[in-house]
């Protein structure tokens, strides 16, 4: 069960960052602007995001296997869309739909893992595993991206899903067995639609700020859509939804929300930090998209052997502990990226950051998913799940949004003072890399001030 749940796991996250290579080949294949570019990874993680807590719920209701099993074949088919799209809007839409069968299996295999595992040791050990296989799958989709785009062409980033999510699939059928929780099977779709358009909503008007103004009908417009159908989501979950995807009882777990919060801040951080250095491995370097692929291989091996050691560290030194010493590596890794020359070499300039940053990454991952899952009710392990996948992936998103506008305006800003192309787009990635690294001081101080008293197994 938990090499099933692991290897499903595995699959989604790569898809998160398995694009980042191939952006150079897909724009020129397929005529995207720089500006419409980034939803080939925004139209993933939005919708991952926006249905996380779906996904979640329907795992609690419907059954751990039938949902997962569900999920693999739509994120199964959207991937043999993907690999066979001839324009832009098809690839877009079948992102979005890869994005959906995503939500749906994440959570799903964080229950199959949660239920199998009692809380302690012994789950501490198996989130270890399933943390390492979020780590990895993340690093091993830029070096995968680069191997296929070169070897191929980036039409196979996708269809190299297709026959591991039928040997997935055929695996869950054999080894995970059906549970459910009793209760009704209601599930809060409208909840699901207003929070993820809100998202949508948000995420669009960051991205078209920097192009239209920020102060402009259409942005403010597109903000205030966002606000009023986030507004919409709250109000339905307190007082609508006879099932609310998000129950208010849950976010009065301290441990919860704390770790939510921590968990949004290493999301913007992590997925921003895979797309500016592929882009500056590519655009600055001159790298191929198989050499640049192979640049990231240290990385994820650091990521699955910390990931493995985090949880024995949790049960030695406590969640608390091992969270913060994460985040200020990862921290102090992406300020060493603040360095990155135009001239820059792998093992003199880029090597000691990225160890820095993948080993504090292997720590936050498992550390923060048990402080999350600390304490859930047997009936409720979808729903943290979900929240807990949830903030990861907005993090992400909100965060490639966010500091991609702040790099693109730095770099046009050094374009117009005479500087060169490679030196602009250097001295934009710089200024992201050190709002990451900021965004993760921001978080270890989160940690402090709301995860104090956490026993040292993370049992509530």
């Amino acid at each position: 069960m938990l090499a099933v749940a692991g290897t499903a796991q595995f699959m989604v996250i790569l898809d998160v960052s398995i694009v980042n290579v191939a952006l150079p080949s897909i724009q020129a294949d397929l005529g995207f602007s720089q500006q419409s570019l980034q939803w080939v990874v925004s139209a993933y993680t939005i919708a991952f995001a926006g249905f996380q807590l779906l996904g979640g719920r329907a795992a609690d209701l419907f059954g751990q296997r039938r949902v997962l099993l569900a999920g693999l074949g739509l994120f199964t088919l959207a991937s043999l869309a993907g690999g066979l799209a001839a324009n832009q809007p098809m690839l877009v839409v079948a992102r979005a739909i890869q994005g959906l069968g995503s939500a749906v299996v994440a959570p799903a295999t964080l229950t199959i893992v949660t239920s199998a595992f009692p809380e302690g040791a012994e789950r501490n050990r198996a989130l270890g595993i399933w943390g390492s296989m979020l780590g990895a799958g993340g690093t091993v989709g830029v070096l995968a991206g680069g191997v296929l785009t070169e070897l191929l062409s980036w039409h196979w980033i996708f269809l190299v899903n297709v026959p591991i999510g039928l040997a997935v699939a055929l695996a869950a059928l054999r080894w995970v067995p059906e549970e459910r929780q009793a209760g009704g099977r209601g599930i809060d779709v409208l909840g699901a639609l207003t929070v993820t358009g809100g998202l949508i909503a948000l995420v669009s008007g960051i991205v078209n700020g920097d192009q239209a103004g920020w102060a402009s009908a259409s942005t403010l417009g597109t903000f205030g859509l966002a606000g009023a159908l986030l507004v919409a989501f709250a109000v339905i979950e307190a007082r609508m939804a006879t099932r609310p995807l998000v129950p208010l009882r849950v976010l009065r777990v301290r441990s919860v929300t704390g770790a939510n919060l921590v968990v949004v801040l290493i999301g913007a951080s992590l997925i921003s930090m895979w797309f500016f250095l592929s882009l500056y491995l590519q655009a600055v370097l001159g790298y191929s998209p198989l050499k640049a692929g192979f640049a990231f291989l240290p990385m994820s091996l650091v990521i699955v052997a910390m990931t493995s050691a985090a949880s024995r560290l949790v049960a030695r030194v406590g969640v608390l502990a091992v969270l913060v010493t994460g985040l200020l590596l990862v921290a102090a890794g992406l300020a060493g990226f603040t360095r990155l020359p135009v001239d820059g070499s792998w093992a003199g300039h880029f090597l000691l950051p990225s160890l820095l940053a993948s080993s504090g990454l292997g720590l936050t991952l498992v550390s923060s998913t048990v402080a999350a899952m600390a304490g859930a009710r047997p009936d409720e392990r979808g729903l943290a799940s979900g929240l807990l996948n949830t903030s990861r992936l907005l993090g992400g998103a909100l965060g490639l949004a966010v500091l991609s506008t702040v790099a693109s305006t730095r770099a046009a800003d050094l374009l117009a003072v005479g500087h060169p192309r490679a030196a602009a787009l250097t001295g934009g990635f710089h200024l992201a890399f050190a709002l990451g690294a900021g965004m993760c001081l921001g978080g270890a101080v989160l940690a402090l001030a709301l995860l104090r008293g956490l026993p040292r197994q993370g049992a509530a």
